[in-house]
């Protein structure tokens, strides 16, 4: 799922923060004599124990929705599911949810700081409310409280944090597909599933104690400054992100099938996942890094959207072995992935009031949510479009291959409106 200061119109750093005044506006916390003995921000064993803890949070919970393009070409191979059309809208209920909680999950970690299911499922209605809904909600309650904790902790250098803590997901998705595909072909999704739930709780546990907030934290105001909601740089970048996610989430899904129609093995499909992934671990770290720096932010998220899209129309379009898909995973998994760690510098470009980019952070969750959720609906609409097989987009996924590249491509273009002076 940020601190140095950003100018509104280019995008790009202003000197560090000087003043008390102006770190108690960006942590929400006054100096007093409460804040010697509290933990330092932007380093020490503290924030860095934090993050380390998040990193992991966020590599368990988001490994599994991400790889569902692994659990997809297995279900349609099952009888049960293999005629189901919207077997795609499983996966992305998981992820959508989990993005469009956030802005009703903020508001509530701001004012009170202080799936076995699934394995018994037989039809697409069950599989769909356990292993997307049930997920989903559950992922809300842990995810969002731990970004509130690393804002607390990060400031000058949270566009690195959440960039480390964005890659955890492509760290994860390195080895998770390829996990989840193997128990899936000796033991069938029931007890693939049954074993997710359990390692996930193990896993996660013991790491609870270890997820503390900065001392004096609480003393900020539960209020949110709204005010952002009248400035165009906000409704820009809002329409950029809701485009992007409009399109991110189909290489994700469709990778794995891909592959298949040209066939290849199903191992080499959760292979172009892990690709990806490990990809995805390298530019989320690296956008997030260079949004620290003295570097244009507008310049940084078209090129996070746009070399992703040209990648896709290219690439992933003309693909007809395993190599081509293996330039496009390395090429889209870096670039496309690249854009959400930019999220952290996005809104403190439009606000440095803290409960504003807390909100915006959440808003901006809930507009790739949205293109999350539509994913599986439109996929399924895209697909049944053709079912030729041969030329552009392997036939069947021409429809997919499009929509995907011309929504990240009107992503970055919708960014040129913050050069034109025209009032909304």
């Amino acid at each position: 799922m940020p601190q140095q200061n950003l100018a509104v119109e280019l995008g790009t750093s202003e000197p560090p923060l000087q003043h008390s005044e102006d770190l108690e506006m960006h942590t929400g916390t006054a100096f007093s004599d409460q804040t010697s003995i509290s933990p330092p921000i932007d380093g020490g064993l503290a924030a860095w124990r934090l993050l380390l803890a998040a990193f992991v949070f966020e590599a368990l919970l988001w490994g599994f929705p991400l790889s569902f393009g692994v659990f997809q070409d297995y279900y349609m191979r099952l009888p049960a599911f293999k005629d189901e059309p919207y077997i795609s809208i499983v996966g992305t209920t998981a992820s959508g949810i989990s993005y469009l909680g956030a802005p009703i999950a903020v508001p509530f970690i701001r004012r009170w700081s202080q799936y076995l299911a699934g394995s018994f499922a037989d039809r697409l209605s069950t599989l769909i409310f356990t292993q997307g809904v049930m997920y989903g909600i559950g992922f809300i309650i842990f995810y969002y409280p731990i970004l509130s904790m690393v804002d607390e902790f990060w400031v000058r250098r949270r566009g690195m944090a959440y960039g480390l803590l964005c890659s955890a997901s492509g760290a994860s998705g390195a080895v998770t597909p390829l996990i989840l595909q193997a128990l899936l072909r000796r033991f069938g999704y029931r007890t693939t599933l049954r074993a997710v739930a359990v390692v996930l709780v193990l896993l996660t546990g013991p790491l609870i104690p270890l997820l503390k907030g900065r001392p004096g934290q609480h003393n900020a105001s539960p209020r949110t400054d709204w005010s952002f909601c009248k400035k165009r740089l906000f409704w820009t970048y809002s329409i950029s992100n809701l485009l992007m996610g409009m399109g991110f989430f189909f290489p994700s899904l469709y990778l794995p099938s891909f592959a298949s129609s040209l066939g290849l093995s199903v191992s080499k499909g959760a292979l172009l996942l892990a690709i990806m992934s490990v990809s995805q671990v390298a530019g989320q770290f690296t956008f997030g890094y260079l949004s620290d720096k003295k570097l244009s932010l507008n310049a940084l998220i078209t090129a996070s959207s746009s070399v992703a899209a040209i990648a896709t129309l290219s690439t992933w379009g003309l693909a007809r072995s395993l190599v081509p898909l293996i330039f496009f995973a390395v090429l889209y998994g870096f670039f496309g992935a690249g854009y959400t760690a930019m999220w952290a510098r996005m809104v403190t470009a439009v606000s440095k009031e803290p409960s504003a980019s807390q909100a915006m952070f959440g808003l901006f969750c809930f507009g790739k949510g949205i293109g999350n959720i539509l994913a599986g609906p439109i996929s399924a609409g895209l697909l049944s479009g053709s079912n030729d097989t041969g030329g552009y987009g392997n036939g069947m996924y021409k429809a997919v291959v499009i929509f995907t590249g011309g929504s990240l491509l009107l992503s970055a273009g919708s960014l040129g409106t913050i050069y034109f002076r025209v009032k909304f």
